[in-house]
């Protein structure tokens, strides 16, 4: 299964376009903004859309994702943009980083399995420092919805991959919520996320 899933994103990645633009998530630009400069993490990075801007913005970055061909595409997009990043080749389980390291965690479309979502979310906070901030957005349950009117909003189609308000309560529960909200938004990002979709958006910080 996971090799399937590694062959996929190989395979969209490895298009010359990038897939989900070159551009930052709008969310992840207005609140990487508000924040003081430190050490930010960005899981399931793909192309390096989020990791670059954030290394533009003068942040320190650290950024992983199972994809060989995503990777090259995010170091290409750093060259391009005269910045650095530190990008690792690997799953969750496999990524070493020091307790507390990161003053910032940012999930953008980080639809991790449905059976590890949660546990992957535990192990994240450990690498988030006490006064650190998750910067989350992902498709909710409702996109399915959406997705039925317009398969190119894109996002996973098992419902269990997707997320709920009640579940980012859950695994996110030793934090102040900033901000939780279910939202439909218009996605223009690259060839994979265009259209009206309903989206999960949570900035925390970690008590």
């Amino acid at each position: 299964m996971e090799d399937i899933w590694i062959k996929k994103w190989n395979e969209r990645y490895g298009e010359e376009a990038y897939a989900y633009g070159e551009a930052p998530n709008l969310f992840f630009e207005e609140k990487i903004k508000e924040l003081k400069v430190g050490k930010i993490l960005l899981p399931a990075e793909g192309e390096g859309r989020n990791a670059v801007f954030a290394a533009k913005m003068g942040w320190s970055v650290y950024a992983f994702d199972q994809s060989e061909e995503g990777k090259k595409k995010a170091i290409k997009l750093a060259e391009k943009n005269k910045v650095a990043i530190d990008y690792q080749v690997n799953d969750l389980e496999s990524v070493k980083y020091q307790e507390g390291q990161f003053d910032v965690i940012a999930l953008i479309y980080a639809h991790f399995p449905a059976n590890l979502k949660s546990q992957y979310h535990k192990v994240l906070d450990g690498y988030l420092k006490k006064g650190g901030i998750i910067i989350f957005e992902a498709f909710s349950k409702k996109n399915l919805q959406y997705r039925a009117q317009n398969e190119k909003i894109g996002g996973p189609k098992d419902l269990d991959s997707l997320f709920s308000i009640e579940e980012i309560k859950a695994d996110f529960n030793n934090y102040t919520i900033i901000q939780l909200e279910e939202k439909e938004v218009v996605l223009g990002e690259g060839l994979y996320h265009n259209g009206k979709g309903s989206v999960i958006r949570f900035v925390g910080m970690k008590h």
